[in-house]
């Protein structure tokens, strides 16, 4: 089985590069959107396996991006991971009301997203 691809919003290119070449060196396809409407159409054109989305971004934020593609049969259950500098408890409880799979605040090392992003996808040994 082929590791998922993965579609990273952030409006930040420095940390789009950075969460970028942790995916990619761990084996997994990444495309990079700068906000969440380009996001969501990169996800009408193509098929994405997770969604690695910030929260504040100019234009649609990541809570709307997360709702907007849950209400699609393709992205219904797909695990979804939200990234923010928001510590506020309520940040956290909205992005899982909105669908959100796992969240991880910000700032981060690439060692906790790449085990932040491995509890959320299946696994089959084989």
């Amino acid at each position: 089985m082929s590791s998922p691809s993965i579609l990273v919003v952030d409006d930040s290119p420095s940390l789009r590069r950075m969460i970028g070449a942790c995916l990619r060196a761990a084996g997994y396809a990444v495309t990079e959107a700068a906000d969440g409407d380009q996001a969501r159409a990169l996800a009408q054109q193509s098929s994405f396996g997770m969604l690695v989305t910030d929260q504040v971004m100019p234009g649609m934020d990541g809570l709307t991006l997360i709702r907007s593609l849950r209400a699609t049969e393709r992205y219904a259950r797909i695990p979804m991971l939200m990234l923010t500098t928001e510590a506020d408890s309520r940040i956290r409880e909205q992005a899982r009301e909105a669908g959100a799979s796992g969240f991880l605040p910000k700032p981060f090392d690439p060692g906790q997203l790449m085990e932040a992003v491995s509890a959320l996808i299946p696994t089959t040994e084989g």
